[in-house]
């Protein structure tokens, strides 16, 4: 009896496919380096320089394309979003919650007491501005030069022509 020895299983050097034991053709080029091919149609598509991954029936299209692998497929799960409630730096949640839950009618007397209190705040402060600077101008006309910035720095002073 003869003893069958372990033979492997080849693979096509154009189309990726099996090429068992006793089938195929072996295609030896001038530099010595050789291609197993499963059939003379993969064979004649190499030597035309064909590329595997625009014909349709080889394992490198079907791979590209992503044809036949069903089992893997597995339908993703959607992530949802979680909304959290949070306060915000300057109210806490409590607060937040309060100011919604509120009538409209309060919320609106609210914000009109604090434009009230606002235009008031502002009307003060122009007050003392106005009397800030009526105090300079009194304290001016008491006999203080005026002084531009640039004669302060320095600069010629241009006097006025008093005859024609």
């Amino acid at each position: 009896m003869r003893g069958i020895g372990r033979s492997r299983i080849e693979i096509c050097a154009f189309s990726g496919a099996k090429i068992y034991p006793g089938k195929g053709k072996i295609y030896v080029r001038v530099d010595n380096r050789s291609f197993r091919f499963v059939n003379g149609k993969a064979e004649s598509l190499f030597l035309q320089r064909k590329n595997p991954r625009k014909i349709s029936w080889t394992v490198l299209f079907r791979r590209m394309h992503k044809k036949g692998i069903s089992e893997e497929v597995t339908k993703k799960r959607t992530r949802r979003t979680v909304k959290h409630q949070r306060a915000v730096v300057g109210a806490s949640w409590e607060a937040i919650r309060a100011k919604r839950n509120q009538k409209p009618e309060v919320r609106a007397a609210a914000r009109a007491a604090a434009l009230r209190d606002g235009k008031e705040k502002k009307k003060a402060a122009d007050a003392t501005k106005k009397s800030e600077k009526a105090k300079s101008a009194t304290a001016a006309a008491r006999g203080q030069p005026k002084f531009s910035k640039q004669g302060a720095k320095g600069a010629k002073v241009a006097i006025a022509n008093t005859s024609r």
